[in-house]
């Protein structure tokens, strides 16, 4: 069984990628496969609203026909047992590297018809972990949950079970007396860091262990 994690941050080393990597921990501690792939090493675009996807008796019918660094990625997808995405909030979403991977992601397999459905060829869990520099207050207030619940809902759609992490009020700097981000108290974010972040490490690895485990909790 493989797991595959998707890195949506620019960063290898920071937030995102370690929590990717912590559930990645979580299903090879059961025995799976794992794979982490950075979103900003590939060369790709969005959807191109070329339609393949939809052509019937088209031979990119349910596939996406761009052929770029994502073509062998799709591949490797029809053959996971789960998926795991990871991006920071910028400016309210995910990154626009994740935003154009999940359109390509997702398009073909999404059907215009009603009730919505799929055609994705089975069922396989997926999980979704963020990371935000704003608090969980702060989050909600400008409405960022509306982002995770709608990304959601479509990983639910297109391939079945899916759950979410946020891990909110992050330290973002090496060096925060390089910044000017006078909004923030370093002293206060390493103090989450050491604390608080951990906690979340730990809910990524319990994840990993869920997605590829028989029940889903």
């Amino acid at each position: 069984m493989k797991v595959i994690a998707f890195n949506g941050s620019p960063r290898k080393k920071w937030n995102t990628a370690t929590l990717l990597e912590k559930a990645l921990e979580g299903a090879s501690s059961k025995g799976a496969e794992t794979e982490l792939i950075h979103l900003y090493d590939l060369n790709y675009k969005g959807c191109l609203s070329c339609f393949s996807c939809k052509t019937m008796n088209g031979k990119s019918y349910g596939r996406c026909a761009v052929n770029d660094d994502l073509t062998p990625i799709f591949e490797k997808v029809l053959d996971a047992q789960s998926l795991i995405l990871g991006s920071p909030i910028y400016l309210g979403t995910a990154t626009g590297q994740m935003r154009s991977f999940m359109e390509r992601l997702t398009f073909p397999f999404l059907p215009y018809v009603d009730p919505p459905g799929t055609i994705f060829p089975r069922k396989i869990k997926t999980g979704f972990i963020y990371t935000l520099g704003a608090t969980e207050e702060m989050a909600k207030e400008r409405g960022f949950d509306h982002h995770i619940s709608f990304n959601r809902e479509i990983l639910e759609r297109i391939f079945g079970a899916s759950e979410s992490l946020c891990s909110y009020d992050t330290y973002q700097f090496e060096d925060y007396s390089k910044v000017f981000a006078p909004r923030f108290a370093p002293e206060k974010k390493a103090l989450r860091r050491k604390e608080v972040f951990p906690l979340d490490c730990a809910k990524a690895f319990e994840m990993g262990v869920r997605l590829v485990g028989d029940a889903w909790n």
